[in-house]
């Protein structure tokens, strides 16, 4: 704590290091005249996870100075933490601006996936998704993205090999900073993790979705759908009020078409609403033809939420008719759901939580 207060008092002013890619701090030592190669150096440690620039042991102290008089290295303070029965671990990080947010940790088989916030809040309303509730502050910085996968690792001494973006935020929303970010996690000088263990999720922002299939970068592309109908997505989620279905999945097919790569389609299955027959065959209509995958997910029950999850036998059957039509589907193992930590539950609070000692 008091190096978070250290970092918060009298340098609002100055650059936090993690936000520059490797080119961007090249351009800042030569300024200050230091040699080029140099950053190299700085950049390495930072994807270490340093949290001060005495740690970088090769630096002369000369530049340690200049590093200290001229940038700050973002710190999350771990404010909390919840362990689920499954292993899930929610983490409640503050920033140096004092705002909140939420990342979680599963394990996997493969590996451990670290799923991550872009935004403080979120502006797009769905009203399955806890983060509606609290209203939008700001996007989080390059940085600030980066920094809650190391400092996950940090907290869990394990080695993250797999990143979503299905945090807090649309990540749409934040493009810059993300695809910014996801260049620092994939880097094989940064966090040296394969772009295809990395998954962005968006709720169909036509925009983005079209910048990202000229990004030349494998990652996943996720699309919130959660419907196949207009009047039933728009009541779940007021972005398909701009954005309609048939915009959206022609969105997908264009990205399909220059990448040549599958996309995801998140379906929340809420009971009585979205879970019927009826339903999973305008599903396999819509999505007929296309290169894609279907990741239904029971829906997470949150704060003043009205949907019910559906039957584990109405989700069966939904997969298997999506399956039996030649549409990929599979049910999404449900982790965390006992902290809060699930799809749709990460808000910036945590209640009977572990407190950071």
């Amino acid at each position: 704590m008091a190096f978070l207060l250290r970092c918060l008092k009298g340098r609002p002013e100055m650059k936090n290091i993690r936000d520059l890619s490797l080119e961007e701090l090249e351009e800042e030592l030569v300024a200050l005249g230091e040699k080029k190669y140099r950053a190299k150096q700085v950049y390495a440690w930072l994807f270490k996870g340093v949290n001060s620039f005495d740690e970088m042991t090769d630096l002369s102290k000369e530049l340690i100075q200049k590093l200290k008089d001229h940038f700050i290295i973002e710190c999350l303070f771990l404010d909390s933490f919840q362990q689920s029965k499954d292993g899930t671990i929610k983490y409640l990080f503050r920033l140096l601006d004092g705002h909140k947010i939420e990342s979680v940790l599963m394990k996997y088989k493969f590996g451990y996936s670290a799923c991550i916030s872009n935004q403080i809040g979120c502006k797009m309303g769905c009203n399955f998704c806890a983060s509606a509730g609290i209203g939008f502050v700001r996007s989080l910085t390059a940085g600030e993205i980066v920094s809650q996968i190391l400092k996950i690792q940090e907290c869990s001494g394990e080695k993250i090999s797999n990143v979503v973006f299905m945090g807090i935020g649309e990540p749409f929303d934040n493009y810059d900073n993300v695809m910014k970010a996801i260049r620092f996690i994939n880097d094989p000088k940064g966090l040296n993790i394969g772009a295809r263990h990395i998954s962005v999720s968006t709720c169909g922002l036509i925009d983005g979705i079209e910048k990202f299939s000229n990004e030349n970068i494998q990652c996943n592309l996720c699309i919130s759908l959660h419907s196949s109908k207009d009047d039933v997505r728009s009541s779940m989620m007021p972005i398909n009020k701009k954005y309609a279905i048939d915009e959206v999945i022609g969105a997908c097919k264009k990205y399909i078409e220059k990448t040549n790569r599958r996309v995801t389609f998140e379906y929340a299955l809420v009971d009585g609403v979205n879970d019927s027959r009826e339903d999973a065959l305008h599903l396999v209509k819509l999505l007929h033809g296309m290169l894609c995958h279907v990741n239904l997910i029971p829906v997470n029950k949150i704060k003043n939420g009205k949907y019910e999850k559906s039957s584990v036998e109405k989700m069966m059957a939904f997969r298997d008719l999506l399956n039996e039509k030649g549409i990929v589907a599979t049910i999404r193992r449900e982790l965390g759901s006992d902290i809060a930590a699930a799809c749709g539950q990460l808000v910036m609070d945590n209640q009977g939580e572990k407190k950071k000692d």
